[in-house]
């Protein structure tokens, strides 16, 4: 296991995801940050590209929950492995992936999320 501030950063961080705070979620991103997942694998840049993502994924998933399975320090911030239960209709989805963090100044400037989107289609 890592540090005791990342494992917390982390429960912190992936608490956000859930009830449909997209604001505080953001609050956990630099102003530049760059965000890069299945459903944008080409990524988004700043705050507002961040915020109206953020704002429309929370609003369709508020229930969902992630927590963290390992978290493994980097250079420059963290490997994140983690799992993350999804309500997906009358079904519910459980799936694993992995985050790599950059942090600055203690909060994230770089965010790529890796999982298999294939599961949610299969939910």
């Amino acid at each position: 296991m890592s540090e005791p501030n990342d494992w917390d950063f982390c429960e912190r961080w992936l608490a956000a995801w859930t009830g449909n705070q997209p604001e505080t979620l953001l609050g956990f991103y630099t102003e530049g940050a760059y965000y890069a997942d299945p459903a944008r694998p080409d990524g988004l840049q700043g705050a507002e590209a961040l915020r109206k993502y953020f704002s429309r994924l929370l609003a369709a998933n508020p229930e969902w929950r992630w927590e963290p399975v390992e978290v493994m320090p980097t250079a420059k911030g963290f490997t994140l492995k983690w799992k993350a239960t999804i309500p997906a209709g009358a079904a519910t989805v459980t799936t694993h992936g992995l985050d790599i963090v950059e942090l600055d100044g203690g909060r994230i400037s770089r965010n790529e999320v890796y999982f298999d989107a294939s599961v949610l289609k299969a939910g």
